[in-house]
């Protein structure tokens, strides 16, 4: 929820100057601008959320189809401030991901665990159960266009990162997990990017973690500089 309109707008602009033909880079947006960014010829779009069904009295919500009409592709889905703020679980999310799916987005699916979690070594185990139940029903052919967002909620905003041994430590367990529900082919070709306090100065560290294949940016997307940065490092 940053920005003003012409803020916004003008950052959009600066960012889609950017080209890289090494990573893909999506930009997400308030919902309020989505419209008339995506009829600009500038960075693919996301949202940051929507409603599971697919349509109805639903004030302040926004549908897969309401999305798809305006070319916007991607989706986040359960980001931690979603689970934690707005108290969203992982039943409700796991609604959001077939909705998704079934409207052939392409799904930026955001786990990660608080800090009480870490520091009681219960870290594995929750992330374990928001991968289980948030992909619930949900099968190998689904997943082709998936994308594992791990964010521990601990390092977000914190300016506190994990060690490249916690980080090489989450992203290989679910890998292995994808793999042994889904099989490994599909596991290596999942991509499982990281976010939390990741910027221009620890961006090319984090990114030579084995199966850290990208990542999620808060607030140093806000500024072209720092974010072209982290685009150079990936």
């Amino acid at each position: 929820m940053n920005l003003a309109y012409q803020d916004a707008k003008e950052l959009y602009t600066a960012l889609s100057c950017m080209s890289s033909s090494s990573c893909d880079i999506v930009i997400f947006p308030s919902a309020l601008y989505l419209s008339e960014f995506s009829q600009q010829k500038g960075l693919p779009l996301g949202a940051q959320d929507i409603h599971f069904e697919v349509d109805g009295a639903f004030t302040g919500s926004i549908s897969a189809s309401q999305l798809k009409s305006i070319s916007c592709h991607y989706l986040l889905i359960g980001h931690s401030e979603r689970r934690q703020q707005f108290h969203e679980g992982n039943g409700l999310i796991n609604l959001k991901v077939k909705r998704a799916i079934a409207s052939e987005l392409t799904v930026i699916f955001c786990c990660g665990e608080p800090l009480e979690e870490r520091n009681s070594l219960g870290h594995l185990d929750f992330v374990l159960k928001q991968l289980k139940e948030g992909l619930k029903e949900v099968n190998e052919t689904d997943l082709q266009n998936f994308i594992i967002a791990y964010e521990p909620i601990w390092a977000i905003g914190s300016g506190v990162v994990p060690s490249k041994q916690e980080i090489q430590e989450m992203h290989g367990f679910i890998r292995k997990s994808l793999s042994d529900w889904y099989g490994a082919a599909l596991a290596d070709s999942i991509r499982i990017i990281y976010g939390g306090s990741c910027n221009e100065s620890n961006a090319f560290e984090i990114f030579s973690i084995p199966n850290v294949d990208g990542g999620l940016i808060g607030g140093a997307s806000l500024n072209v500089v720092s974010f072209e940065k982290i685009v150079n490092s990936l």
